[in-house]
């Protein structure tokens, strides 16, 4: 039991970073990673949920479900900022997880982190998809239904195709990674201004009211326990949507929108000074994002009556746009977020990469998949990989479930590092720390509340989803990582020589 609980300190992870056939390029600065954070986080959570969510669950009040959405991600960014300068290795929560709590909790966040990115990664490319066809609606280019949707018709193959040619551009370096990125980004922020600039002027007040709908039952979830939030379920609650906890259900449905400021963390290896910049990309790209997520949420449930929106239009900011009669408008935010959503799914891409290379070079997966490319400097096993796993659940899974899995995964990772921070602070309080989350005890508590609450909000079929993921994992780490985990190798090694 035990080597269960055998823990990695953190200069042997650092010490690692430079062994030569894992060394990864160090090319990124403060401003790579601020874009890297704003590129992901700026996605389906902006260009599509925003309908959903309002219509379903919150109505003009989804602001309020971003703000609350956007306050967990903030209290999490500071336990994330302080553990990335403190550990900069690849690996995130995974590698955080292992100097903390020991190999089995790090093998277990390491797999959740695996959910979080390739599901995350498949659900944009299913985003991009559905903007993609929305601009191609009615042109000798339109996608039939049969190969445009897993949902509608066989597969999604516009989702397939986009996944795969960025594990190609992603095998071609981290930095022509982060050029790709700035420069999709620029378009993304163009478009975002572009909503709230001309969004404001068609905005109709008498929409707003009532701000938060009143509260209205749902006479039963259609399908039980698998379609009821969990906390209904436990506490015998009636299922209900809008009011206030249709508010809260709506900020558990939207964090899935502020996934990416993770993947910052992720990066930690390849980052120059990363005491210094990993914080200012992580704090600085939420800060800017849940601003404009605000600003967006309020001008599109301005501009129509949150009643009149299709929850399941893919594209609800240009159908926005198209309703007050400005199709321009519309087609160019389709074409941007088309273009913005290939950047998310890059992005997600190489979070995944990067934990399970750093799994793999610990010895908890198999060690060929840290291989690094001669040339590129890029996990390139391991993102080939990467990107044909995406590319099938893209194809063949619906946008709806892979954003609700993402979300509880993310929500399961910030709790273990809100965690985590309190405990590396008692064990190891000489660490030198370039950043110290400030009131620590106060900021880690309340986003394990916060987050687990969230968690809760969750419908049962999303959990029983969740923790058939988590057992496969537990199985792969008895079969595998435990008797092959570098920690594993030198144990017996130590024995040997003892003996």
């Amino acid at each position: 039991m035990s080597s269960l609980f055998r823990t990695k300190s953190v200069e042997q992870s650092i010490a690692e970073t430079e062994e030569p056939e894992h060394r990864l390029k160090k090319n990124l600065g403060a401003l790579d990673l601020t874009i890297f954070g704003v590129g992901v986080i700026i996605g389906a959570g902006i260009f599509v949920y925003t309908g959903v969510v309002a219509a379903t669950n919150a109505g003009p009040a989804i602001a309020i479900s971003f703000a609350i959405a956007g306050a967990a991600c903030a209290l999490a960014a500071l336990c994330y900022a302080e553990f990335a300068s403190t550990v900069p290795v690849a690996g995130s929560a995974y590698t955080f997880s292992y100097a903390t709590f020991g190999e089995l909790v790090a093998w277990i966040i390491g797999w959740d982190l695996v959910l979080e990115f390739t599901v995350g990664a498949s659900a944009l490319s299913v985003g991009f998809s559905g903007y993609l066809q929305n601009v191609l609606e009615g042109t000798p280019f339109e996608v039939p239904a049969s190969i445009g949707s897993a949902a509608e018709g066989v597969v999604d193959l516009p989702a397939m195709i986009i996944a795969l040619l960025v594990a190609g551009v992603l095998i071609g370096g981290v930095k022509l990674s982060s050029r790709v990125n700035q420069i999709v980004v620029a378009i993304k922020l163009a478009v975002v201004a572009l909503v709230i600039v001309v969004g404001v002027t068609y905005v109709n007040t008498a929409n707003y009211s009532p701000f938060i709908p009143p509260s209205e039952p749902t006479g039963g979830a259609e399908g039980g326990f698998w379609k009821t939030p969990l906390i209904s379920s436990i506490f015998g609650l009636e299922p209900a949507v809008f009011g206030v906890a249709g508010v809260i259900a709506g900020a558990a449905i939207v964090f899935f929108a502020f996934i990416g400021f993770d993947v910052v963390a992720t990066t930690a290896e390849e980052t120059r000074n990363p005491q210094k910049n990993v914080p200012i990309g992580i704090l600085g790209s939420l800060a800017i994002v849940t601003v404009l997520y605000i600003a967006v949420c309020l001008v599109i449930t301005g501009m129509q009556d949150y009643r009149d929106i299709d929850p399941n239009d893919p594209a609800p900011l240009a159908t926005a746009f198209d309703k007050v009669g400005v199709e321009w408008i519309g087609n160019i935010i389709a074409v941007g977020a088309t273009i913005g959503l290939t950047v998310v799914v890059l992005i997600l891409m190489l979070g995944q990469t990067r934990v399970a290379f750093a799994m793999a070079r610990d010895g908890l997966l198999p060690p060929a998949l840290a291989k690094v490319h001669p040339r590129f400097g890029t996990p390139y096993v391991m993102t080939a990989i990467t990107g044909t796993g995406v590319a099938l659940l893209a194809g063949f899974v619906d946008f709806a479930t892979l954003g609700d899995l993402v979300s509880i995964g993310t929500l399961f990772a910030f709790m273990l590092v809100s965690v985590g921070v309190l405990v590396l602070r008692r064990t190891r309080p000489d660490l030198p720390r370039a950043f110290r989350t400030p009131a620590v005890y106060v900021v880690a508590t309340l986003s394990v509340l916060l987050c687990g609450y969230l968690m809760l909000n969750l419908i049962g079929e999303t959990w029983v989803r969740f923790f058939i993921w988590m057992a496969i994992g537990l199985v792969v780490y008895a079969a595998y990582g435990r008797t092959h985990s570098r920690l594993a190798r030198a144990e017996r090694a130590s024995e040997r020589a003892s003996s």
